[in-house]
């Protein structure tokens, strides 16, 4: 059975007890992780924290350690996507892909600029501003992309001076305990820490006295609980949370050219992502058409084992999850909405859920209103471009959304008008991680990550004044 170590202070370390990782596409044990105790942790903290004080010190240095950290990674992709497929259950080639944009992202990163502005330089003064590493920052992942935000976290930390203690998903712990172990090999010792356990060793992270700064990717509900943590020693949040994505799909498109585009902007990693399509707002004269091009796609594309080369899509990451989406469809049903696709668990072993297109069905349904994080789509007319709108900002969440549309002037001027941090033009969930910002606004987030602004959200400033006389 799979069994790996903790990272603390650059030393391989064990755990007295162990908890099991679950395959999901079986549903059956696989291996299991170690169970970081609070001893530990202090550990781990303590480490981070003296690491610190030479890590800070030469931003080339720490350049290279990055590259060299890409590079140990790279060399063992072909391991590390395995594992992933066999903990989170995406197809093994689009673990590969996973681990080529953690290796994008790490580089990329490695070559930004650490911020500096001259506010003030005259007779009178020159005025500096200067961003300065936090120290310790306590960092926790999410299950739909373990290495992908692993990388993102880590790449912009270290970047910036600071250490870490890095905890991954109790779902999804090994390939980033892996990683943990391979990079021993470059990292000066309790640069990264990684600790594996469940959420009561989350809540000891944020609420530890050592980080000065928590960055957390995950739900709405288990951000509240980190920021109230981290409030009560002042620390400094990154939330990046849930989202109900909205698309609005304006009536000059042609079904057939955006009903791929539309799928995958929803199905993607099995509709395990925060920033996928969750909800479809189509304009009604072309609505039926658009339902018949997207249901299709859905009826095509292959469910199975990650590890069966055919797969397009996997299972849910875990049975919480899998009965959540049960639960949604199933409520959904009892509201009179119409099945065009799925609509059900499918028979067997693991946590496969059927692809499933939902129609006769609006706001104000469970499935529309709430984030389903699972493959089952919501698609519902509109008449007129302000009632979608008005709909589509009708929420809680924040996160992202698009416009579909052939009139490329009026989706630029239709996107401003969407309530979130990211809107796109005729696609779903393009990033450019070492460019723009990733940002939440209501309940999707509190503060941002990723390219130069994000980059800034791993710092303090200093301002330095120097007289002239």
């Amino acid at each position: 059975m799979v069994s790996f170590t903790m990272t603390i202070n650059g030393e391989p370390t064990s755990a007295e007890n162990t908890f099991p990782v679950i395959n999901p596409a079986t549903g059956e044990i696989f291996a299991h992780a170690p169970e970081c105790s609070r001893a530990q942790l202090n550990a781990a903290m303590e480490a981070a924290q003296v690491a610190f004080v030479s890590w800070k010190k030469d931003v080339d240095a720490r350049r290279q350690v990055l590259r060299d950290c890409a590079q140990v990674i790279r060399n063992h992709s072909d391991e590390l996507a395995d594992l992933t497929t066999r903990e989170q259950g995406k197809p093994y080639q689009n673990a590969l892909e996973e681990i080529g944009w953690m290796l994008r992202n790490i580089e990329d990163f490695a070559g930004l600029e650490i911020p500096f502005d001259v506010l003030q330089d005259d007779e009178d003064a020159r005025i500096e501003l200067h961003r300065k590493p936090y120290g310790v920052v306590a960092a926790i992942v999410p299950w739909n992309f373990p290495l992908m935000f692993a990388g993102w976290k880590f790449g912009q930390a270290l970047l910036m001076g600071n250490t870490m203690v890095f905890k991954p998903s109790p779902y999804t712990p090994l390939a980033t305990l892996r990683v943990g172990e391979l990079l021993r090999e470059v990292l000066p010792p309790g640069v990264i820490n990684i600790v594996s356990g469940g959420n009561d060793l989350g809540a000891a992270m944020t609420a530890h006295p050592i980080p000065r700064k928590v960055t957390f990717t995950g739900s709405v509900a288990t951000g509240r609980k980190v920021a109230q943590s981290a409030a009560a020693d002042l620390k400094n949040v990154t939330l990046e949370l849930g989202g109900n994505d909205p698309a609005i799909v304006l009536p000059d498109v042609n079904p057939q050219e955006v009903a791929e585009g539309l799928f995958w902007g929803a199905f993607m990693n099995t509709g395990q992502a925060c920033i996928a399509i969750k909800r479809l707002y189509v304009h009604e004269d072309i609505y039926p058409q658009i339902v018949d091009a997207v249901a299709a796609q859905a009826r095509k594309v292959r469910m199975g084992n990650g590890l069966d080369p055919d797969s397009q899509l996997g299972p849910l990451n875990n049975r919480m999850q899998f009965e959540r989406v049960i639960d949604l469809v199933e409520d959904a049903k009892r509201a009179g909405a119409r099945m065009v696709t799925g609509g059900q668990a499918r028979a067997g072993n693991g946590y496969f859920f059927e692809p499933t297109i939902v129609t006769e069905i609006s706001d104000g349904t469970r499935l529309v209103d709430e984030e389903q994080f699972g493959p089952a789509l919501p698609i519902i007319p509109y008449r007129h471009i302000e009632d979608a709108l008005e709909r589509a900002n009708d929420t809680h969440f924040g996160l992202g959304g698009s416009i579909w549309t052939n009139d490329i002037d009026q989706g630029y001027e239709l996107a401003g008008q969407l309530e979130c941090g990211t809107a796109w033009i005729n696609n779903h969930m393009a990033l450019s991680p070492y460019l723009q910002p990733l940002a939440g606004a209501k309940w999707s987030g509190v503060g941002h990550e990723l390219g130069t602004k994000g980059l800034e959200t791993y710092s303090c400033l200093q301002v330095i004044r120097r007289g002239k006389h």
